[in-house]
């Protein structure tokens, strides 16, 4: 049976929309990062102030992850992706009403509740529309917009604050999630039941994988795993070091080198660029070695143990003295961080049958949002008590832990029996 052209394959479009919603995501999270150095002048806040409000919104995603990840399991994801979508995108928009660091506080910890459900919703999906071979790419290809909304968010939200002040900062990005909604909801329906998808290609996304309808195992046993033990501190180890970059990057560049909001603005864009090479572009390779002969345990592994070794270049960002190296440095740790976690995902889905997936993933968010909370607390005092050189030392080391940590604990990457 001859597959459609790739144009009318459904799971491309699916993919699609998967894509748009994770860059609305990620805009509307950093407007933050690039409001704050004004924020802070306005309201007189410390580096303590600022890293206690970042933990909120990650305490928030930590909370929000398990009630989203049943959400997106038991009612599925045309409906768990439609609350999400529209909890966050409200919560983001009141931050223009924000005046004091407990508002901000409770602001960003109810936007965390609902952008938690991008991931767990986004990772049921591709497991439900997307064959093994192609799931790192797929994942790859969501993480990766992740980058291009790193990517357009300098520039969108500097010329904003320009022309129409920090208020609309928060504003304007807000509209976006309700419109991809209208989209979601008149187009997404499971592979059994969606009225453009050709037979060719449902088989083709069923292949090699004879998965029996089964009850939907209970949390207990999910943790009763060691598999989903290794994710969660796979995950608590990765998560914060690319939410440190994220959210702190500008503030360093304003405070240690010196540059103006107007320059990181649009060298800013630049690690993203790297990071959605990394992201596809791990995927990709993966699904080459899988091609070749490796199987997928060997492949994610592989590649995971790259990306770790390339984010202990955080270590030169710190430490370099010439602009090209630091930046390169930066580059480099973007590139390696997303590489690993679209397999790390992928990896959720590989080991764990689809009616667990958006679970799983939610318990790695627990575990992810847990560290995430404490470690931008850590940062604020550290940077304000020592500098920033132990907090890039950090972030040097902890993704080879958390690799290490899975492979050692997690075993093969296969299909666990519950």
């Amino acid at each position: 049976m001859t597959m459609p052209p790739v144009y009318r394959q459904v799971r491309w479009w699916i993919l699609a929309l998967l894509f748009f919603v994770t860059v609305i995501n990620f805009v509307d999270r950093l407007t933050l990062s690039y409001v704050a150095p004004v924020l802070k002048e306005t309201f007189k806040l410390s580096n303590e102030d600022y890293g206690n409000i970042v933990s909120w919104f990650l305490f928030g995603m930590m909370i929000g992850e398990f009630p989203m990840g049943r959400l997106m399991d038991r009612r599925g994801p045309k409906l768990g992706f439609s609350f999400a979508v529209i909890w966050w995108s409200i919560a983001n928009a009141m931050h223009a009403a924000a005046r004091t660091v407990f508002q901000f506080s409770v602001l960003r910890f109810w936007m965390g509740t609902g952008e938690c459900g991008n991931y767990s919703g986004g990772v049921k999906v591709i497991g439900q529309w997307f064959p093994p071979k192609e799931r790192a790419f797929a994942t790859g290809v969501m993480n990766g917009a992740s980058l291009v909304g790193n990517m357009i968010t300098p520039p969108i939200i500097v010329f904003i604050m320009a022309k129409m002040g920090w208020k609309a900062a928060f504003l304007i990005p807000s509209l976006l999630g309700m419109f991809w909604v209208i989209f979601w909801r008149r187009y997404y329906k499971l592979p059994e039941e969606h009225p453009s998808l050709t037979e060719a290609e449902r088989r083709y996304i069923k292949e090699s994988e004879p998965e029996e309808e089964r009850p939907s195992p209970s949390v207990w046993q999910l943790l009763a795993t060691r598999q989903a033990w290794a994710l969660m501190l796979c995950r608590l180890l990765v998560g914060p070091v690319i939410q440190f970059y994220l959210f702190w990057l500008p503030l360093y560049l304003s405070n240690t080198r010196g540059y103006t909001m107007v320059a990181i603005g649009f060298l800013g864009m630049l690690p993203p660029l790297f990071g959605d090479l990394g992201s596809v572009g791990g995927g990709w390779i993966t699904g080459r070695m899988i091609g070749k002969g490796l199987t997928v345990d060997q492949s994610r592994k592989l590649v995971m143990l790259v990306g770790a070794a390339l984010c202990a270049l955080s270590i030169v960002v710190v430490k370099a003295n010439t602009p090209v190296i630091w930046w390169g440095a930066i580059c480099l740790v973007y590139f390696g961080h997303y590489a690993l976690s679209a397999n790390m995902f992928a990896a959720i889905s590989d080991i764990f049958p689809n009616n667990a997936v958006a679970r799983v993933t939610a318990l790695t968010g627990v575990a992810g949002g847990l560290s995430g909370w404490l470690f931008p607390r850590l940062t604020g005092w550290l940077v304000d008590k020592v500098s920033y050189t132990p907090v890039f030392t950090m972030a040097a080391l902890m993704p080879a832990a958390g690799v290490l940590v899975l492979i050692l604990l997690a075993g093969k990457f296969r299909r666990v029996e519950l």
